[in-house]
């Protein structure tokens, strides 16, 4: 059974699900944009037996609290040190393996990085860490970045757009009635917030800042070479298999699968990744 929890974190509410025995090894999913703990929805029951199960909302996703972005500042640093404090401090966790995809990464190899001795192992799942995995689609993104703009804004906002929503969850998939319409669905919901907009704006305008990390990261991979299973969505135009097969030069023991599906490969593909997750870890 899953249980919906929430618990505070610098009086903020973090709504996160929770399954299995927590004597059982603990892995948090940690989840893109623009979803949150709800992309987990199908995975979670089917790892429950094996593992003790954590997925969170971050702060401005989900169920989680939206403070505005003059109460709170949106950086992906800032992402990272909410859910550092959930997970070790507020859930007493000492040691569990991560799941990111997307958004996950940056804020999962910035814990990671911070605290390397508390990780069993990393399951990734269209999560960057190398510049050859930006793929053409962050092509728009790049004017923004440089110089924000109410014009350079205005082709990054088309990612809060419906049609943008479908289109991550449908691109790339070989049978696009196979997605469940209730996931981009929940997710719009969220995006079409009253002034979510600016929280998720000042986030992408922040993604270049990851970029930076990279090399961090990189240092994390190689000196503790983690247990590492990669199933990645070939057809991802934001991340590109190059950047799933780049992990591979620093963790040359990581397990790669490369899934005809596209970002969000557990939409279509949830059986099989998790049978790679229990075949491999539990």
């Amino acid at each position: 059974m899953t249980k919906y929890q929430s618990i505070a974190v610098n009086g903020r509410k973090i709504f996160y699900r929770e399954a299995g025995s927590k004597s059982s090894p603990t892995i948090v999913l940690l989840h893109g944009f623009p979803s949150s703990s709800h992309m987990f929805r199908d995975l979670i029951p089917k790892l429950a037996d094996k593992f003790h199960v954590i997925a969170p909302d971050y702060i401005g996703f989900g169920y989680s609290d939206a403070p505005s972005p003059d109460a709170f500042t949106y950086t992906f640093d800032n992402l990272a040190e909410q859910m550092e404090q959930f997970l070790f401090q507020a859930l007493g966790l000492t040691k569990f393996s991560i799941y990111v995809q997307d958004y996950g990464a940056p804020v999962g190899y910035r814990i990671a990085y911070k605290h390397p001795d508390a990780i069993e192992g990393i399951v990734v799942q269209n999560g960057n860490a190398y510049v050859e995995g930006i793929g053409a689609a962050f092509d728009p993104m790049k004017p923004f970045w440089a110089r924000r703009t109410a014009e350079t804004e205005k082709p990054v906002r088309d990612l809060l757009k419906k049609e943008t929503t479908i289109f991550q969850y449908t691109h790339g998939t070989k049978d696009a009635s196979s997605i469940n319409p209730d996931a981009y669905t929940f997710d719009q919901l969220f995006l079409d917030r009253p002034g979510n907009d600016a929280i998720q704006l000042a986030l992408l305008h922040d993604y270049q800042n990851n970029l930076a990390k990279y090399d961090d990261w990189h240092q994390f991979f190689r000196s503790k070479q983690p247990k590492t299973l990669i199933t990645w969505g070939k057809n991802d135009p934001f991340f590109t298999v190059e950047g799933a097969q780049a992990y591979l030069r620093d963790i040359p023991n990581a397990e790669l699968h490369l899934l005809d599906t596209g970002h969000f490969a557990l939409e279509d593909s949830c059986d099989f990744i998790a049978r790679q997750i229990i075949r491999f870890f539990a």
